[in-house]
């Protein structure tokens, strides 16, 4: 099954959002901001993009600049703020198996599906 961490009010994870949705393949959407993943889930999404914490936090949040911008923290404590803030999650995600992608630009997104 495939999955989208979606926000409906981030225009690139609603063009993520369409590019499913034309694909005719099932998916479903898990509101990320409202079904907040555990840290397990952060940490098994990260091993299926195969990135480093750090790099599914968007960095330009004014939470992240006030909170955490500049200070040494390790890969958990990065997944706890994440857990503890889902807005610094980057979106949209696709998951589709053990594969995931950040929809950024959208148009990634069809190298999954």
């Amino acid at each position: 099954m495939i999955t989208i961490y979606h926000n409906s009010r981030c225009r690139k994870s609603r063009e993520g959002l369409e590019i499913l949705e034309n694909s005719g393949k099932p998916f479903e959407i898990r509101k990320y901001l409202e079904d907040v993943p555990t840290v397990n889930e952060l940490e098994e999404l990260i091993d299926k993009l195969d990135i480093q914490p750090i790099e599914l936090v968007r960095k330009n949040e004014t939470i992240w600049k006030d909170n955490f911008k500049g200070k040494e923290l390790s890969d958990t404590q990065i997944i706890e703020a994440m857990v503890e803030n889902p807005k610094l999650i980057e979106r949209p995600i696709v998951i589709n198996g053990n594969k995931a992608i950040i929809g950024r630009p959208p148009e990634m997104i069809i190298e999954i599906i």
